[in-house]
């Protein structure tokens, strides 16, 4: 990363263009501070998941309310992502910027003093609101500060910590759950928060305030409809799928998912502009981001059950057990700029795919005795080879296919199929072990579950390979 961040401040690319004031810092330093902040987002998807049986113990929730704890943070984060993205153009991407980063501390702060379930759960959602805000204007911020080579090259930094956050969140939330408590997975946020606030205005460049309107009717209807969602598949995989409340969520979510459509249709300023989704390679990029987070946030999930319930890991080792896949992703993204200037977007995008499915595929095979090396090395360094050659172009790709002053919508959009992918995702594929599973047969749960998430890969795959015609 810092020959990355050395190579782009020598990079003569580095610009504002789209109505912002050039900054007179190294490009190194604003790169830092904006993955900075993604890696704090990104950390929070999964940081947490390590500590969930403490939270348990110690908060006293039931197993749906523990479930919660990680639904509240996706389903506020990718439900008001578009939201935030247009806050970014109204009143400046480094000032919303700063505002995401500082109620994203607040919250964790709050989260780490959390003495009741209900508290701990607002804490989540609050950080997942926070998040929304922060994230669009990170993405677009690069778009705005670095332009050609520097960006690819700019983008392969923010790539590897997009994709890896989640990997590293799980070592992190080993080490500091072994070492004191639950409560540090929250209080670890803190000090990177204030750090970003005191650099962030120095080093970030404003960009041009442009006068508009919040969709708040549209916002609100797809963020309750994706909430409505995840409800009824995880109603439908522990109470079946007759289930008279997971019935009346499906039928809800329909209703509301619909509505947002309509809504986005008539609104003078929508959150999401649905031409966004009528570019082809566009269009495309947005889906496979969507299928291929859905097959890897599921897989986190129960990776970390198998290795504690099955392989009787304790939560440290259960982190660390997550390192060559964030090592191999780290390794992958570094080449994947190179790759991309000689072989174009598409080629990585069908080989990250490939590995990808291969890692979840061999995933599904997973017997009581398979011990760590025999079952679970190859398929993370698959994973992590195939999230480190699919994120860096399909980013590029969709900031390729838009104006620098459009580039908040579309980085809205992009992100909330990531985080609205990994909630759905991983509601899909509890529901599908619930509904194989057997209070003693937690393994050919988690098989069937890990086969879902290579369904969701190939998806994915066809798209890419049926779809996408990017120029090379």
């Amino acid at each position: 990363m810092t020959a990355s961040n050395e190579r782009t401040a020598a990079a003569p690319e580095f610009t504002a263009p789209g109505g912002a004031a050039a900054s007179h810092h190294r490009p190194g330093t604003v790169l830092a501070v904006i993955v900075g902040c993604q890696l704090m987002i990104g950390l929070d998807s999964s940081i947490v998941t390590i500590a969930l049986p403490e939270i348990k113990d110690g908060l006293g929730l039931s197993t749906g309310g523990l479930a919660w704890i990680q639904n509240a943070y996706m389903l506020a984060f990718g439900g008001l992502l578009l939201l935030g993205g247009r806050a970014g153009d109204v009143f400046g991407r480094r000032r919303t910027f700063t505002a995401g980063v500082a109620l994203f501390t607040a919250a964790s702060l709050c989260g780490g003093f959390a003495d009741a379930g209900w508290w701990l759960l607002a804490a989540r959602a609050a950080q997942g609101v926070a998040a929304a805000v922060a994230a669009p204007s990170a993405m677009a911020l690069i778009a705005v500060n670095f332009q050609g080579p520097a960006r690819v090259r700019a983008l392969s930094v923010f790539s590897a910590v997009t994709g890896a956050g989640a990997a590293i969140g799980m070592l992190a939330g080993g080490v500091l759950t072994e070492a004191g408590s639950w409560r540090l997975v929250f209080f670890v946020n803190v000090p990177f928060g204030l750090v970003l606030l005191l650099v962030a205005p120095r080093v970030l460049a404003e960009t041009e305030r442009r006068p508009g309107r919040f969709d708040a009717g549209g916002a609100v209807a797809s963020t309750l409809g994706m909430t409505a969602l995840v409800y009824a598949l995880i109603r439908a995989g522990s109470d079946g799928w007759d289930d008279g409340r997971a019935l009346a969520a499906f039928g809800l979510a329909a209703v509301l998912l619909t509505a947002f459509v309509a809504i986005e249709r008539v609104v003078r300023q929508p959150v999401m502009p649905l031409w966004l989704l009528t570019g082809r390679d566009r269009a495309a990029s947005y889906l496979v981001q969507l299928c291929l987070t859905a097959g890897m946030f599921g897989a986190f999930f129960f990776l970390t059950q198998y290795l504690q319930q099955v392989l009787h890991y304790g939560p440290l080792r259960a982190g660390a057990a997550f390192l060559p896949m964030v090592g191999m992703q780290f390794a992958v993204v570094r080449l994947a700029p190179r790759l991309m200037s000689r072989a174009g977007a598409r080629p990585l995008i069908v080989a990250g795919t490939v590995l990808l499915a291969g890692g979840l595929l061999w995933l599904s095979r997973l017997s009581p005795g398979d011990g760590y090396a025999a079952g679970l090395l190859v398929p993370f360094m698959l994973m992590g080879a195939g999230g480190g050659l699919a994120i860096l172009p399909l980013n590029a790709t969709i900031l390729a296919s838009v104006e620098p002053e459009q580039s908040g919508a579309a980085s809205g959009v992009a992100q909330t199929m990531l985080w609205s992918g990994g909630s759905l995702g991983s509601a899909v594929m509890v529901t599908v072990y619930g509904s194989v599973s057997s209070g003693r047969d937690i393994v050919h749960g988690m098989e069937a579950a890990f086969a879902t998430g290579a369904g969701f890969a190939v998806a994915a795959l066809v798209v890419a390979v049926l779809v996408l015609r990017v120029p090379r």
